[in-house]
């Protein structure tokens, strides 16, 4: 049994962003298992350096966590999976099994306080389609694919037509493979038509999760400044900056601003309903803000839909054998479920309801998101991208300091 200050679970953006801000301010602790404008994906104490390129390649990303661990210093336990986590009312404590993934070990930490940090896309949801279980042909999350190379010359379906869907089916036309999307599948209600065309209109998912958090962090901050940039073909231009803590307005706002993507979507790619693509009747701000959806940045898969490269089609009737059979009688031999993530933090989480929901997301609202009772806390959880993440770190980093500095 080790006795700690903090204990934090999970390795990945959020977990080191907690780890760097806690060391920062000295506070000892431990740490469990384990796409984007540059203004908005750098971790707290760490941005990017002025003549990196806009958008962050994988790569480089991968190699910006890599410096950003050894900075800072932090020292991830990985192979390391909690096995629960529950808290001692008596002892006013916190305790967390883990298992040593490799050597099944067995370890308990004991900490004052505890970071979930973990993520909402712990696993991948494949919905229930009658039939599924009999299908003989592939049939894979769209977490498990790695490239269209290995389909060529195959009849591939993408259930999903979110920014993974899309883009699978990108990559699958681009090796050779019959590709076909599914748009919406009534049957287990995924709306995946939330669909603007953001890299032409100029919005990346992480600038509108930015000005998300702006328009958010109004209520918190008593000045901020953000800018919205759009692409228009061959020039960049600078929307607004804004300063002040605005109120109303801000509503006011992301109205306005909404109305202008969807005229410029409108404008750049016409009514794309004929080819089974419909836009919502609310615009990206307002459906980011409502339920923590992000647009679909193109990278070119319009374009083979509208030529007729890339097909199209509706709800998912049932699968029979290898085939999967939609309204209209067409089939298909191999499923790519690109259907989106949850969170399985209350699988190991006893005591969740300090903090969470029974899906697993936070109880609080924004900005309150981040902390809970009795010394639980996630990061990473708001649906603001990394933008929020590092919010998130500085504040919960901030109020341990302040817990600890009280007692």
């Amino acid at each position: 049994m080790e006795e700690v200050k903090v204990v934090i679970v999970g390795a990945s953006p959020s977990g080191l962003a907690a780890s760097a801000c806690l060391k920062k301010l000295m506070i000892d602790y431990d740490r469990l298992k384990l796409h984007l404008s540059k203004e908005f994906c750098h971790l707290p104490n760490k941005p990017f350096p002025s003549n990196a390129p806009t958008y962050i390649s994988r790569e480089q990303f991968i190699q910006y966590i890599d410096d950003y661990v050894w900075e800072f210093d932090l020292h991830p336990r990985y192979n390391w999976s909690v096995q629960s986590a529950s808290y001692d009312e008596f002892n006013k404590k916190w305790c967390i099994e883990a298992k040593n993934t490799m050597s099944r070990k067995m370890e308990v930490y004991i900490a004052d306080f505890l970071v979930v940090a973990t993520g909402e896309n712990s696993e991948g949801v494949i919905p229930k389609f009658p039939g599924l279980e009999r299908f003989v042909g592939e049939s894979v999350h769209s977490s498990q694919y790695k490239s269209g190379s290995v389909y060529k010359d195959k009849d591939v379906l993408v259930v999903g037509s979110g920014n993974s869907g899309m883009e699978i089916a990108y990559d699958l036309y681009n090796h050779v493979a019959r590709t076909s999307i599914v748009v919406k599948s009534q049957g287990d209600n995924i709306d995946i038509s939330e669909w603007y065309g953001a890299r032409r209109t100029g919005m990346s998912e992480d600038e509108i999760s930015g000005c998300y958090s702006w328009y958010q962090s109004r209520r918190r901050v008593a000045c901020c400044r953000w800018e919205v940039r759009w692409k228009s073909p061959g020039s960049a231009r600078y929307l607004s900056h804004l300063a002040g803590n605005v109120g109303d307005f801000g509503t006011v706002l992301i109205g306005w601003v909404d109305n202008l993507i969807m005229f410029i979507a409108r404008l750049w790619y016409g009514d794309l309903s004929k080819h089974g693509i419909r836009r919502p009747s609310k615009g990206p701000f307002s459906l980011r803000l409502t339920g923590g959806r992000s647009p679909v940045v193109d990278v070119g898969t319009v374009g083979k839909i509208v030529n007729g490269d890339i097909k199209v089609f509706p709800a998912v009737s049932s699968i029979e054998n290898n085939d999967v059979v939609f309204a209209n009688g067409e089939m298909h031999d191999a499923i790519i479920f690109a259907t989106g993530y949850r969170s399985t933090t209350n699988n190991w989480l006893k005591d969740y309801e300090f903090l969470l929901t029974v899906e697993g997301m936070p109880k609080n609202k924004f900005p309150d998101n981040w902390k809970g009772l009795n010394g639980l806390y996630c990061a990473g959880l708001g649906r603001l991208g990394l933008v929020g993440t590092s919010m998130d770190a500085q504040a919960i980093a901030n109020d341990i300091k302040l817990v600890l500095a009280q007692r």
